[in-house]
């Protein structure tokens, strides 16, 4: 790869690696952040669940502004609302106050939104950016390092939190910051071919996008959520399992939490490497993913042998990476430049709505036990996979759309 598209990968690279610690930074964490500030399992996940909706709700607005205007001029902005967010929640929780806990909810809910104008649109860029086969290599490098932050950022969250459980949220500012400079500096963005269309013709062609290739987006679009939402389900689930049953320290759970999505991270890079435009391969790997995902949450609750169960748990970590890279090139190459950002964005909101589900769902599931949160997630993979059988057509994915 030349040395120019090498320090364009390294920047677009660096916006999901930021986006993801908005996150998985704080999974480590958030046992101590219950006890701190004396909130239950579920107030806890909302810092999760809080940060993610308003990410998915404003994600699709992203999308049309970076359609109609330039990606650059959305994620740069964008970067700097999340940095500022993160401060807040910091600061609240500096204040020791009855008001900390609301007041750090709206931190999460500000970082939220500037999340929005991230990962997604680095995407939408990446699409822009790199044609044909060189696509699908770069989409599979994009994943890799929204999965090595989801590996760093477990073990960096609990390395920081001790110093002082909060410490973490004033370590985004800085990362959005480098982000921000790269981005700015080391990427050219392609000048658009036309004049952006009137914001009414815009969507209607998005609706004609939909309305040719209904069934093949909106499975595309479940499979995403539905990765996203038992990744991190099964993040917070093991979260509370670690510190209930090991007690361990935040640097050995940090570094626990990191294990199944290392083996996302690297199936992710992988992945990419070798579907390159293999467009019937890449559906049967979604179905792979599924398949294996549901295999792992059948099996999950029907051993406590440690061994056993970080092995079930890294399955689904594979699971994911097959996917992931999959419904990203499939989305990208669906629809031409003009209204790539809207369509990834969309995407991407889905995927932010998964992540905000897993944490609260996964805890209101446990209730009952671990083998009704196992298997009821089992059940919603495995329809997950027959969806996608049944309405990705392959030929529908690049038919008119080369760009």
């Amino acid at each position: 790869m030349a040395k120019g598209n090498t320090m364009t990968l390294v920047a677009l690279s660096s916006v999901p690696f930021v986006m993801v610690l908005g996150n998985s930074m704080l999974i480590p964490i958030l046992p101590e952040m219950q006890r701190a500030l004396e909130i239950s399992s579920f107030q806890a996940s909302l810092v999760i669940t809080l940060f993610s909706v308003p990410a998915g709700i404003i994600i699709p607005l992203s999308g049309f502004l970076s359609d109609y205007f330039s990606r650059k001029v959305v994620i740069i902005p964008a970067l700097i609302l999340y940095g500022i967010g993160g401060l807040i929640a910091g600061g609240a929780a500096l204040i020791d106050t009855e008001a900390s806990y609301a007041i750090l909810l709206a931190g999460r809910i500000i970082q939220g939104i500037g999340a929005a104008g991230t990962a997604p649109i680095a995407m939408a860029l990446t699409g822009d950016i790199f044609k044909a086969q060189a696509r699908a290599q770069a989409l599979g490098v994009i994943e890799a390092a929204n999965g090595v932050g989801k590996v760093v950022s477990p073990v960096l969250g609990a390395a920081v939190g001790l110093i002082i459980w909060f410490a973490p949220f004033f370590v985004f500012p800085v990362f959005t910051v480098v982000a921000a400079v790269l981005v700015w500096l080391a990427i050219k963005e392609p000048k658009k071919q036309k004049e952006p269309a009137v914001a009414g013709k815009y969507f209607k062609d998005i609706l004609k996008v939909f309305g040719k290739k209904t069934g093949m987006l909106l499975s595309c679009f479940l499979a995403g959520s539905v990765a996203l939402f038992t990744l991190f389900g099964i993040l917070f689930f093991l979260s509370e399992h670690l510190d209930q049953r090991f007690e361990l320290n935040l640097i050995i759970k940090g570094l626990a939490l990191a294990i199944p999505v290392l083996f996302m991270a690297v199936t992710a890079y992988l992945t990419g490497l070798f579907i390159k435009k293999k467009v019937k391969l890449m559906k049967y790997l979604i179905i792979s993913g599924t398949a294996l995902m549901t295999a792992a949450l059948i099996a999950l609750p029907l051993s406590y042998n440690t061994y056993f169960f970080f092995t079930a748990i890294s399955f689904i970590g594979i699971g994911v990476g097959l996917m992931l890279p999959c419904l990203t090139t499939l989305i990208t190459s669906s629809v031409d430049t003009a209204k790539r950002g809207l369509i990834t964005s969309l995407y991407g909101s889905v995927r932010f709505f998964g992540v905000a589900g897993g944490p609260p769902l996964f805890s209101l599931l446990l209730e009952p036990g671990i083998r009704v949160m196992g298997w009821s997630v089992a059940g919603l993979t495995l329809a997950t996979g027959i969806v996608v059988f049944m309405f990705v057509k392959v030929g529908e994915i690049v038919k008119g759309n080369s760009g």
